[in-house]
């Protein structure tokens, strides 16, 4: 057994902490990044994927501005027709097009439901998984876990793109 001196072995107890603390502070990192990407994508989806109380229907989109395109509602079941709705422009391709939606509860602001709107809605979700594939392969030496949340990131966020 090989004798070493109080201030090596401090040093390397020290180095040890540092270590962990690293590991510690980006797990954290990584598990935040993670958090808010679903509280952000969960305040859309909710409205998406929970149809129980809310009111479904068709907006045949009328006009486009920068940011938003509006026309009227059509409901389906028991909701009430609305003459103009708003929806993200980013969902939307051209005037005159039929897009199955849900209003959003308390306004006339509407986001799409079906397979494109589910995908959308979580698209935020998809790049905080981009963003903690950077942490766990550079920071954590995790390759394998950031190949996965990588491509489930790329994946959710091509599919929304291509779907929409």
């Amino acid at each position: 057994m090989v004798k070493r001196s109080r201030s090596r072995r401090m040093a390397e107890s020290a180095w040890g902490v540092l270590l962990v603390g690293k590991a510690v502070i980006l797990s954290a990192a990584v598990a935040l990044l993670l958090a808010s990407g679903v509280w952000v994508s969960w305040g859309t989806a909710q409205h998406v994927m929970l149809s129980k109380g809310r009111e479904r229907g068709t907006m045949t989109v009328a006009a486009c501005g920068d940011k938003t395109c509006t026309g009227p509602f059509a409901p389906a079941g028991a909701a009430t027709a609305r003459p103009r709705v708003t929806i993200t422009r980013s969902v939307t391709h051209r005037t005159g097009e039929k897009l199955k939606v849900a209003v959003e509860p308390g306004t006339d602001d509407v986001v799409r439901t079906g397979w494109a709107g589910v995908l959308y809605a979580w698209v935020p979700l998809g790049g905080a998984l981009l963003l903690a594939a950077l942490l766990l392969a550079g920071g954590l030496r995790m390759p394998r876990s950031a190949w996965t949340a990588g491509l489930a990131g790329a994946a959710l966020m091509v599919a929304a793109f291509a779907l929409l």
